[in-house]
């Protein structure tokens, strides 16, 4: 369960990315003419706008603590698993081991 909602978390967080990303290419896509030139400009991190800055970084926060709660709950799923599986695996050692005697 803690996988699946880490995974829940990151693909959200990473359909806003790509959201604010698009949200940023039509912010900025005529940022150029607004010069003199007509060079290629880049616009920094700094110099966008506070709430895309905002949201740039509250998502990618997000992107990274659900895939961190992706790994971290497979990695308790399987360590469940493998420690059933040996319970499970002791017990009917147990059971064979009465039968025969």
């Amino acid at each position: 369960m803690r996988a699946l909602c880490g995974a829940i978390i990151a693909a959200g967080s990473l359909i806003g990315l790509g959201l604010a990303c698009l949200g940023i290419g039509n912010r900025y896509s005529n940022f150029h003419r607004d010069l003199e030139d007509t060079t290629v400009v880049f616009v920094r991190f700094k110099m966008l706008d506070t709430p895309l800055q905002f949201g740039l970084v509250f998502l990618s926060l997000a992107a990274l603590i659900g895939i961190g709660l992706t790994f971290v709950g497979l990695a308790y799923h399987h360590e469940r698993r493998l420690r059933e599986f040996h319970l499970a695996t002791q017990g009917h050692a147990a059971d064979k081991t009465k039968v025969i005697q």
